[in-house]
């Protein structure tokens, strides 16, 4: 789990966001490019390591890739069970994995969006995130 903002900046921190996406130098770009917009940033690398840490978080977005070692996207997501014990965070899918089969059923569990990470820029994920915490609930 990674947060590396001061006293200071805490106070301006826009949103808690959870990256689980296995690709580390990818997980690390992500954070460094939400943490230059005020944004609180932890990491996970697999489903596993984020359902640890979200015992003790409740983020208000997940940006969460489908295919990972140990327990991939969908699986997270079964069990994190989102539409019910979560019900206030909005959970992204933001993967290279374009089978509809996939995505539809990661609607299914809970995400609120899609978008295919190998066609996103540093400025349309920022957007992303900006117009995922601004819909309603």
């Amino acid at each position: 789990m990674t947060s590396s903002l001061t006293n200071k900046e805490h106070e301006a921190v826009m949103a808690k966001i959870l990256i689980i996406e296995d690709e580390r130098v990818l997980n690390e770009a992500y954070q460094t490019i939400l943490q230059q917009h005020k944004h609180e940033v932890f990491s996970a690398f697999d489903g596993e390591e984020a359902i640890k840490i979200t015992k003790d978080l409740e983020p208000d977005v997940i940006l969460l890739d489908l295919r990972m070692p140990k327990m991939n996207g969908i699986e997270f997501l079964k069990v994190y069970d989102q539409p019910n014990k979560h019900p206030k965070v909005k959970i992204v899918i933001f993967s290279n994995l374009d089978m509809q089969k996939e995505i539809d059923e990661a609607y299914k569990y809970g995400a609120g969006r899609y978008m295919l990470k190998a066609w996103a820029s540093p400025k349309e994920l920022v957007k992303l995130i900006a117009d995922t915490l601004n819909e309603k609930s």
